[in-house]
């Protein structure tokens, strides 16, 4: 259990804390902040153990496997929060999450069959501005309403791109020739 590995796990402990803030207004309006800061922190924790991962030749099956995975169960989380909310349309949501579902199941084959698949470069993409969309939903600023909804947009089609990418190139797991 290395550092980033470590901050992964972290990750996914700070989503009940993430969830609780978001819908249960202990601080009134500023529940929001104190959940916005949260997901900041998780969020910044993704970027960091990757960083730390490749720097210092850290990186490890469980390290493939559970950083996408902790991604998943937070950005999940805070989308699933958020349609509760009427913040975010659920059908975005539905199309969001049959994507990880997808993939997930790939990956379980894939280890299945004695192998790891990294994220993509598609799927950091994606998570990067599903979680800035996520942030600038929590947050609510008016004024930045209509950047909001181009972000959630291009969060949308960066899913679906993400998926057909990984569809693609690693077709030989539904196929057996691995």
């Amino acid at each position: 259990m290395n550092l980033p590995n470590k901050l992964t796990v972290l990750r996914v402990i700070m989503i009940p804390f993430f969830v609780w803030f978001m819908l249960v207004p202990v601080f009134g309006d500023n529940s929001k902040w104190v959940a916005v800061a949260i997901f900041i922190i998780a969020s910044l924790t993704d970027l960091l153990d990757g960083k730390i991962a490749r720097k210092y030749n850290l990186v490890t099956d469980f390290g493939k496997f559970m950083d996408p995975l902790a991604d998943k169960l937070l950005v999940c989380s805070a989308m699933i929060c958020l349609v509760g909310l009427q913040k975010l349309p659920s059908w975005i949501v539905v199309v969001i999450i049959a994507r990880e579902f997808i993939i997930s199941g790939f990956r379980l084959i894939a280890v299945e069959n004695g192998r790891v698949i990294a994220a993509s470069y598609w799927g950091k993409f994606k998570t990067t501005f599903q979680m800035i969309m996520v942030i600038l939903m929590i947050v609510d600023i008016p004024q930045l309403s209509l950047i909001t909804t181009i972000i959630m947009y291009v969060a949308l089609i960066l899913t679906i791109i993400s998926l057909v990418d990984y569809i693609v190139k690693n077709k030989d797991v539904m196929s057996g020739d691995m």
